[in-house]
């Protein structure tokens, strides 16, 4: 990835514009441009980088068309509280687009999770969110460099088993740090707290072992540099800096007023800029990005989008990390305007939280399916309990997978007594097998376990474990 071309100083090609009486017809042609393109420039909200590269109508150059383009957004801009390494303030806009996307937001991530709520009972809706978190966990993770796949991840969080290297040490830390997220509740956002999300995401895995839970020092050289050719993207701010701005980075999540956020900012904006100021910071010698999308939750969370936690945005993020950076880059790049990340974010976050709602449809049409199925074999149309209908939708799908009253109970969010008879008595009809397997015991998919649904004699033998 390389750093964008800095856009022209548009200043100074509008005042040439303006002070030159002979251009009067130029200078009409451009504003005219600007009127049809608008602030947004088509929905597109490009950077100068691209920009540069499209099509103008013949006689408009490219840096007076971004001139005309830059005075639309300024008219947009509400300044922010915090400034770059330089002392220059950061802006964000709200254009058209955005205010689309967030109204979406508003819709989506706040209400219920499908249009008919009552299609889920709440024990299948805790289990499909369940498995988003963990979705996010390993996401989050891969996208730092952790190299363990997706399903080990997760069934390295379902079965609760040590880690056996720093990947799956990462995929633990970053489900603890959802799970410390989610006991926050909606207690205001403090420096101790950001020092002990980091804390808990990087235990085990720092290079600098006494990195974890403190701000990065000035004797250590942090910065932002391309994987492939090692140069240079971001320099943060310097270290002794961290502190106030660490402080005024809380003030501004907890809604604290100040001079410039008198206006009303929506509230997953607000979360956004939260997000891209930890990055920009870089307070921490590891793990910026995981703490920022940690506090991207929090701030969601407690704003009352309670599907966000839920929804993984790391997914989409590591499928297309160039975008991501040039998000960043952008707005460090283009006078600080944080709009170019606000539109990222909300493309990505509403992604999410599509696939998490697709997610829950197709489980739930399996689920559904079975239940039709058992119903149309036995006397008693729900002959096994959510838990266990879903335990033999995954069975169905995955012969070879293996089952532990740990797991079930962490899946679910049960107690370890009622997961042991969910399994036991999935044993008793006749659909699991037991085994021990060290000191635990194991369970397996019996085989040929659809030939055995299918049969009236065997599931009329089954047994619900309450």
């Amino acid at each position: 990835m390389k750093v964008p071309t800095t856009p022209p100083n548009d200043h100074e090609v509008m005042r040439d514009l303006l002070e030159s009486a002979d251009r009067r017809e130029q200078l009409l042609r451009v504003f005219q441009y600007s009127a049809r393109a608008g602030a947004a420039e088509a929905g597109r909200y490009r950077h100068w980088h691209t920009f540069r590269q499209i099509e103008l109508p013949e006689g408009i150059p490219h840096e007076q068309a971004w001139a005309a383009i830059k005075m639309a957004r300024r008219s947009l801009y509400e300044p922010l509280p915090f400034r770059d390494s330089r002392g220059r303030q950061f802006v964000i806009a709200t254009p058209a687009p955005a205010l689309a996307m967030l109204h979406r937001c508003d819709l989506q991530a706040g209400g219920t999770l499908l249009s008919d709520a009552s299609e889920l009972s709440p024990g299948q809706a805790e289990r499909f969110l369940v498995s988003g978190l963990m979705e996010e966990a390993v996401t989050s993770s891969q996208l730092e460099g952790a190299s363990t796949t997706r399903r080990v991840g997760k069934d390295l969080l379902r079965e609760g088993r040590a880690p056996r290297d720093r990947s799956e040490r990462m995929i633990a830390n970053n489900y603890a740090a959802i799970r410390h997220v989610r006991a926050a509740g909606a207690a205001p956002l403090t420096p101790a707290f950001i020092e002990e999300l980091q804390s808990i995401l990087t235990e085990g895995t720092l290079e600098i072992t006494d990195g974890g839970g403190r701000y990065r020092r000035d004797d250590e050289e942090i910065g932002v540099t391309d994987l492939l050719t090692g140069a240079p993207l971001h320099t943060p701010p310097p270290a002794r800096e961290l502190p106030g701005r660490v402080e005024l980075l809380c003030a501004f999540a907890n809604e604290a007023p100040t001079e410039a956020t008198g206006a009303f900012l929506h509230p997953v904006a607000r979360a956004i800029i939260l997000h891209f100021m930890i990055g920009y910071d870089h307070p921490f010698v590891d793990g910026n990005g995981r703490t920022a999308r940690a506090v991207f939750y929090w701030a969601m969370k407690r704003a009352g989008y309670w599907l966000a936690e839920y929804a993984s945005i790391s997914r989409i993020l590591r499928e297309a990390r160039g975008k991501y950076g040039r998000a960043f880059l952008y707005s460090e790049t283009d006078e600080g305007d944080l709009t170019y990340f606000l539109l990222h974010q909300l493309r990505v976050f509403g992604l999410a939280v599509e696939q998490l709602r697709e997610y829950v449809r197709q489980k739930l049409g399996i689920e559904q399916a079975i239940e039709r199925q058992l119903a149309e074999q036995v006397a008693r149309r729900l002959l096994l309990n959510d838990r266990q209908v879903a335990l033999v939708a995954h069975a169905m799908r995955h012969p070879d997978a293996r089952y532990s009253i740990e797991s079930h109970s962490r899946s679910h969010h049960v107690s370890g007594e009622a997961a042991r008879q969910d399994l036991n008595a999935l044993v008793a009809a006749g659909l699991l097998e037991r085994r021990r397997a060290g000191r635990f015991l194991a369970f397996w998919p019996k085989s040929k376990l659809r030939e055995l649904l299918d049969d009236k004699a065997t599931t009329k033998s089954l047994r619900t474990g309450g």
